[in-house]
């Protein structure tokens, strides 16, 4: 399709969330930091012809921030929708990206959406709105940042259907680093080489392992001009550590792959 954002298909992944979609399921995706768990969400909005709102969430993230709020102007009092009411009243998908991030009082306005309710009542209006056969809702969350204070309780976990995203094969993410960096095959097997490579040092305690994204920027820089040391120095070994003595140990591994 034209102008389709890029993804790489590594199994049946598009055809589970079109049938999810079809049914009217909402769908959680676990995965790394950088293996393409956004991506594939755009892309699958893209081909089902449906508006999406992403909603990178935090901290301090609220149901109202969700929903909508109530603002004040010139012109007296309104009501502003939030993203998931855009979603639910558009008919589109609503994608919460890091949900596991966000305050706890999001649950109570996404479990009737998650389940066969497909409802969104909106407190400070009085609205409830009942879902349209188009709307979706997708959240992700990396399962190596779980911990006790912030994980997924069971009862929203078991609102979704799950599908697990890994950082892809060689093959595939030699093809994935050349279409987006548009670098030639050569390259691409280098960094993604270098990247496997980098992956396996499990002595060092790194919090992530090289993402596909960081092999994208790698690439990309290389193709620029920039030395292959450099661009690696910059894109993959200082993001992926703050101790001196792993990102030397890391440079250590670029220089026998760009030696």
């Amino acid at each position: 399709m034209s102008g389709a954002p890029f993804y790489q298909s590594l199994g049946n992944e598009e055809v589970l969330f079109e049938q999810a979609w079809k049914h009217g399921m909402p769908v959680l995706i676990k995965g790394p930091t950088g293996c393409g768990k956004t991506r594939f969400v755009q892309h699958m909005a893209h081909r089902l012809d449906l508006p999406l709102y992403t909603v990178a969430c935090h901290d301090d993230l609220s149901a109202a921030d969700l929903v909508g709020r109530h603002l004040i102007g010139a012109q007296g009092t309104w009501w502003q929708d939030g993203p998931l009411t855009r979603a639910v009243r558009e008919g589109g998908i609503c994608y919460l990206d890091e949900v596991v991030e966000a305050r706890q009082d999001t649950a109570v306005v996404l479990h009737p959406l998650a389940d066969d309710r497909r409802e969104l009542f909106i407190e400070r209006t009085g609205e409830a709105l009942k879902a349209p056969p188009g709307f979706m809702l997708v959240v992700s969350y990396n399962p190596g940042y779980q911990n006790l204070l912030k994980g997924m309780k069971p009862s929203t976990r078991q609102r979704f259907v799950a599908m697990r995203f890994d950082y892809p094969p060689a093959a595939d993410e030699q093809r994935i680093v050349a279409n987006e960096a548009q670098v030639d095959a050569e390259l691409a097997a280098q960094v993604v080489k270098l990247g496997q490579a980098l992956r396996r040092l499990e002595q060092h305690d790194l919090e992530e392992v090289a993402s596909t994204r960081l092999l994208i920027f790698t690439a990309r820089m290389i193709r620029s001009g920039m030395s292959p040391r450099e661009a690696c120095m910059a894109c993959l070994a200082e993001p992926l550590s703050d101790d001196p003595q792993t990102v030397a140990a890391l440079m250590d591994v670029v220089d026998v792959h760009f030696g």
